[in-house]
């Protein structure tokens, strides 16, 4: 793949250096290097020679300017075009004492070597060729996945999942638009048969996209998580449930009616979803002004949350209503009901079949489509609603000319390629660099 011009803070000649483990005493630490002739800057401060096969492991000491020892390390050998940068590379695997960590990071810059900005190593594998940018953005997502499912998600992009589709896609268009582009190179006095519209091929091409499109919103739900919000009146065993699925005495639980006048939140899987879960203020109204502005809170909350988990009094009406689930807190006085979710609040029963409907409607107010690859970045969703827009423009403009036609199918063969990086402005590609963590 061509790749366009670095970004100016991305200098790309100066070879670079990085910490990838926290800066915190530890009993190892690994810090990671890139660039042109990184192995002969480095070979005057180590004791054993470095001129080995790729992905070698060489063992001896770092070495300072008097040749003294500084440490006892490990260093992971990469030649050139095989490293996760595409250059040339290695690994030190130091002990991880902060003053280790230090003194080394002073000799790799006295040997000619700079602290790496965040993100450059992933910024030179992609300038390298080494990954397009579905893949590196993959990378940063893998780091910051809440959920077992996020990061298989990650993974799966960082295989190439949406890089194969784009080219596929890709190929289809321009075949299409090569079609046309024949048509149009010939004079209105040469014979050639008419162009016909490819109807089929644009829906087909059309309804992948729209498809992969559409996973962008539940691969947020496993990424970022979502809110779920526990309401109902006063002592409808809120605080309880609240414990319950946090499995510690989080909320004070109380008979007295007003007990929790604020919200309270914790961070929580339910099934394999990230949730905000919050604990709410009875809702009522009461003569005291704290106990309300509690109310007008919660009130506040229910509108931004992704689920509402209503916990019905006894006797309460349950009027159905689109994203809240029902549930009741009475399965041990023997009260059940057809329209709500019963459990008890003294003994936990039936609390597992109540996560468990949390996560089916949390899932179903998303969507899921497994059969297409799922993207997580605003970025990617961005560029393929643009692709697809083009391509309904062409549908529109069918029986326009041929060249505004060609127009279309050029737009969205454009946005396939910023899509995968391969026409990405300076500006884009350093805000999405220097989002991902240093060493990365």
């Amino acid at each position: 793949m061509d790749r366009i011009g670095s970004v100016d803070s991305y200098e790309t000649k100066t070879p670079i250096y990085a910490l990838a483990t926290p800066l915190s005493p530890s009993a190892l630490a690994v810090i990671r290097a890139s660039g042109e002739n990184v192995l002969s800057l480095l070979s005057p401060f180590f004791s054993s020679s470095l001129s080995v096969a790729t992905n070698k492991a060489v063992h001896g000491y770092i070495l300072d300017e008097e040749r003294k020892r500084v440490d006892e390390v490990i260093i992971i050998v990469y030649q050139k075009g095989h490293g996760y940068t595409g250059e040339e590379a290695f690994e030190i695997m130091c002990h991880g004492s902060l003053s280790v960590i230090r003194e080394i990071s002073q000799i790799l810059e006295k040997a000619g070597f700079r602290k790496a900005n965040r993100g450059e190593f992933t910024y030179r594998a992609f300038l390298c060729g080494r990954m397009d940018l579905t893949e590196a953005e993959a990378v940063e997502e893998i780091v910051r996945a809440r959920s077992q499912r996020a990061g298989r998600d990650a993974i799966d992009r960082l295989g190439g999942s949406i890089r194969r589709e784009a080219e596929g896609i890709r190929k289809r268009l321009v075949y299409i638009l090569a079609s046309l582009e024949v048509y149009l190179d010939y004079g209105e006095d040469e014979v050639i048969d008419e162009w016909v519209f490819p109807d089929g091929e644009v829906d087909r091409i059309l309804e992948r996209l729209m498809a992969i499109e559409a996973t962008y919103s539940s691969s947020r739900l496993y990424s970022e998580g979502a809110l779920v919000v526990i309401a109902g009146m006063p002592n409808a065993g809120k605080s309880s449930l609240f414990n319950q699925i946090l499995k510690e005495d989080r909320a004070i639980v109380s008979p007295i009616e007003g007990t929790t006048r604020d919200y309270i939140e914790s961070e929580c899987l339910i099934g394999d979803i990230p949730v905000r879960l919050v604990d709410t203020a009875g809702l009522r109204v009461s003569d005291d002004r704290v106990e309300m502005e509690g109310v007008d809170r919660a009130k506040k909350l229910l509108e931004d949350a992704d689920l509402v988990l209503y916990l019905l009094s006894e006797g309460e009406e349950c009027p159905e209503k689109e994203g809240v689930l029902y549930a009741q807190a009475y399965l041990d006085k023997g009260l059940e009901r057809d329209d709500a979710i019963s459990f008890s609040s003294s003994t936990s029963e039936n609390v597992g079949v109540l996560l468990k409907a949390i996560e089916e409607r949390l899932r179903e107010r998303r969507g899921e489509n497994s059969t297409v690859p799922h993207i997580a970045s605003l970025r990617q969703r961005d560029c393929l609603r643009r692709a697809i827009e083009a391509l309904k423009g062409s549908i529109g403009a069918r029986d326009m000319s041929a060249d505004i036609l060609a127009l279309s199918f050029q737009s969205a063969i454009r946005e396939l390629d910023e899509l995968v990086g391969l026409s990405a402005d300076d500006e884009l590609l350093e805000v999405l660099f220097s989002s991902f963590c240093l060493g990365k």
